[in-house]
C-alpha cells in the first residue's frame, strides 16, 4: 500500500522541548508553535488516512518547500525548486508531519517508520510552499 497526499502552507518545525525553573521547582513545557501546521497536517491528510492504523515497518517521503525569499526571484535565478540548505533542519521539520500524522492514527507509534527520506526545497517561482507526503508499507 502507497498513499501520497499534499499540505499547502509553509511548513512549521517541531520545536525542542524548553525547560523553566521557578524557586525550587523545576518543569518542562513544549512552547507549542508547530501546533497550527500539525493540525492541517492532520486535516488535509484524513481523506487518504487508512481505516485502521497501520502495522509493521512503515517508509515515509517528504518534499518540503519552504516559501522562497525575495533574493531568489530575480530574473536570473533557476525557475525551479531550489535546495534549502538554512534552518529550519530536515529532522525537525519532518518530526512534526510524523508527530501530526502518529496523533491523527495512521500507525500506532512513529518508531514503525523504519525508512524516512526528507528532501527541503524553496518552492519553484509561481510555485507555492506546502509538503508533499508518501507513506508505504516495506510489502509494497
Amino acid at each position: 500500500m502507497q498513499i501520497h497526499f499534499r499540505i499547502d502552507g509553509a511548513p512549521i518545525a517541531q520545536p525542542r522541548v524548553k525547560a523553566t525553573v521557578r524557586g525550587k521547582h523545576a518543569a518542562v513545557y513544549d512552547p507549542g508553535t508547530a501546533n497550527g501546521w500539525k493540525a492541517k497536517v492532520a486535516l488535509e491528510s484524513r481523506s487518504q488516512r487508512p481505516a485502521e492504523p497501520l502495522l509493521g515497518e512503515i517508509i515515509v517521503s517528504m518534499k518540503l518547500y519552504l516559501p522562497r525569499p525575495k533574493r531568489l526571484c530575480r530574473a536570473k535565478d533557476p525557475d525551479c525548486a531550489l535546495h534549502h540548505t538554512a534552518k529550519p533542519d530536515c529532522d525537525n521539520l519532518a518530526k512534526a508531519i510524523l508527530d501530526a500524522l502518529t496523533d491523527d492514527g495512521w500507525w500506532r507509534d512513529d518508531s514503525q517508520v523504519c525508512c524516512l527520506h526528507v528532501w527541503k526545497f524553496y518552492h519553484a517561482k509561481g510555485g507555492r510552499p506546502g509538503a508533499e507526503v508518501t507513506v508505504a508499507t516495506l510489502d509494497d
